[in-house]
């Protein structure tokens, strides 16, 4: 507690001098102390969430239902007066204003003086958002138009292959944002019944790690004749991406010929002079802008085209559509029946008033199997920073580590932890109606509720755990009651989705996206930039220099401290 109590009053100290010294601002700053110092309070009190869950009227008001959607976030160990701390601190901090600079495309990524419009790749084309002058909206849909002009030849087989094939099959090689995303989608979708029908004959895969193994595991089963390779990266300098992408323009040369490269690669790039320079038809290039962030970019080219080849643009309008809505929820719904901000403000409280330092994202749908990896990096990479926007050390927690699996796998995986161990937050996710429903004559509930059961189950468990007195009560063996004993009192929230169709995994997605964006607000980071992955690609070039070196001309490894060179020497035989 005392740990607790230093960092909220530095806390509250940059955040005041982040006000500025007008009569206005050192009010707002007045304002955000005593909001810091009532949230610091609130979160020393003992709490217990079996105190609390019986309470009709807060369950009640912890509920938020839109659009058929339910968040249910009465399992999280916070009061209704600590809930109404929390909005007036996002009210104090300007959150409304931000998501409207956000949304309008004012340079809020200041370190790269970028807009930040992720949300403008699903605006509808009536809509109009200026980036330095240029409506960015009627640019996002000339692409649009493009891919679907392009994906439509391919799938109908007015494009074909070198040798007159049809191109059922399609690689599409990125890493980070262009892979993790894409994936989740085309996971969630192909167990849809209409997605299903759209990919009838055809095949997608990933490649991103630059591991050999990968490569093998990408082209397993596949025919250069039949395959279209499309390639990821907005610069055409990604080491792994190209690397990769060098391999398979091999594969396909060897196999056809050079002159099929054209036929059988294309990109996603803004690099038009280097997509030329590797042999892919500039015209075959799809673009995405600098405002868009890698790992919030699945709602463009990045995503949306290797996913209209697999399941037809048609159905990736859906997706689009889908979080253009929550967009929408987003920028004009109060705050109290806001379900990304509630989120948002909720991952503040636990990961920085209560000090919980890790996150489970708990799909109960085997659908979104790639859900959790996706929102990782979305995360992690967003506000997994050490500084405040202004440049300033944070002397408080920010993003959490971030984690999940899909249920029921995940319980006999690691909820051991989350029930007897540390403390981790966790959202549940749910879905109302099967994608593929299983209902076996002589049992009392089908597949689907079965896993439901368990959805159902868990929180509660987490939250009521149970106790000594319990369990002598159910006359558990003295010697084991310390060893059955769960504290409970594990904080959670619910959200409980009607179906799973292309539009509801666009709302899931933005819903992540814009709850990642409210934490960074609070925490007064910028969500949208990652110098920290600068560091070990530097390092990783001289050390790619060094085994070139020694591999093609014996050269000796030097100039890396010694555990560095001696494990250096050791795969390159030189021990």
């Amino acid at each position: 507690r005392n740990q607790v109590r230093r960092i909220w009053i530095e806390l509250g100290g940059v955040l005041f001098h982040r006000m500025g010294t007008t009569v206005a601002d050192l009010t707002v700053g007045a304002v955000l102390s005593d909001l810091m110092t009532a949230l610091r309070d609130r979160a020393e009190e003992d709490l217990h969430l079996r105190d609390v869950l019986g309470d009709a009227e807060r369950s009640s008001k912890m509920v938020v239902e839109w659009d058929g959607i339910t968040l249910d976030y009465s399992r999280q160990r916070m009061t209704l007066e600590t809930r109404d701390l929390l909005l007036g601190l996002a009210e104090a901090l300007d959150v409304k204003g931000r998501i409207a600079q956000m949304l309008s495309g004012q340079k809020i990524n200041t370190t790269e003086k970028r807009a930040v419009l992720h949300t403008a790749l699903r605006a509808p084309p009536t809509d109009s958002i200026e980036v330095d002058g240029v409506n960015v909206v009627t640019e996002v849909h000339a692409v649009l138009d493009k891919i679907r002009v392009f994906t439509d030849k391919v799938r109908s087989g007015s494009w074909v292959g070198a040798t007159g094939k049809s191109l059922t099959d399609v690689i599409s090689v990125g890493i980070g944002g262009s892979y993790l995303g894409p994936e989740f989608v085309y996971e969630a979708l192909r167990t849809d019944s209409e997605a299903m029908v759209a990919a009838q004959g055809r095949r997608l895969r990933f490649l991103a790690n630059v591991d050999p193994v990968d490569v093998c595991r990408a082209r397993e089963g596949l025919n250069p004749e039949t395959t279209l390779v499309v390639i990821v990266s907005k610069t055409f300098t990604t080491a792994e991406t190209m690397l990769n992408a060098r391999t398979l323009r091999k594969w396909i040369a060897d196999a056809l010929g050079t002159d099929a490269i054209s036929k059988h690669m294309v990109a996603v790039s803004t690099s038009l002079e280097k997509v030329k320079d590797f042999g892919i038809d500039p015209e075959n290039a799809f673009g995405f802008w600098d405002w868009v962030g890698g790992r919030y970019s699945v709602c463009s080219a990045v995503g949306v085209f290797p996913l209209s080849l697999q399941y037809g643009f048609p159905i990736v309008e859906q997706f689009l559509a889908g979080a253009h809505e929550v967009d929408c929820h987003f920028s004009s719904t109060p705050f109290i029946q806001n379900i990304p901000v509630l989120l948002g403000l909720i991952g503040v409280w636990n990961s920085t008033f209560l000090g919980f330092e890790s996150r489970a994202l708990l799909p109960y749908q085997q659908a979104l199997l790639k859900l959790a990896p996706h929102i990782q990096q979305v995360d992690m990479e967003s506000n997994g920073k050490r500084v405040m926007i202004n440049g300033s050390t944070l002397t408080h927690p920010t993003g959490p580590i971030d984690f999940g699996e899909p249920g029921t796998n995940g319980q006999h995986s690691f909820y051991q932890l989350l029930h007897q161990g540390r403390t981790v937050p966790a959202d549940f996710l749910g879905v109302i109606h099967s994608q593929q429903p299983i209902e076996l004559p002589g049992e009392p509930v089908s597949n689907h509720d079965e896993l439901m059961s368990n959805f159902f189950a868990q929180p509660d468990a987490l939250a009521y755990g149970k106790t000594a007195e319990e369990l002598r009560q159910e006359g558990v063996p003295e010697g084991l009651v310390p060893h059955k004993v769960f504290d409970g009192n594990r904080p959670s929230s619910s959200l409980l989705i009607p179906n799973l169709d292309a539009r509801r995994i666009g709302q899931i997605l933005a819903i992540f996206e814009h709850r990642t964006v409210v934490e960074g607000f609070i925490w007064g980071i910028n969500s949208f930039d990652q110098w920290g992955v600068e560091l070990g690609k530097v390092l990783a070039k001289q050390i790619r220099s060094q085994i070139s070196a020694s591999r093609s001309s014996g050269v000796a490894v030097e100039g890396f401290n010694p555990s560095t060179t001696m494990l250096l020497s050791k795969f390159l035989g030189k021990d």
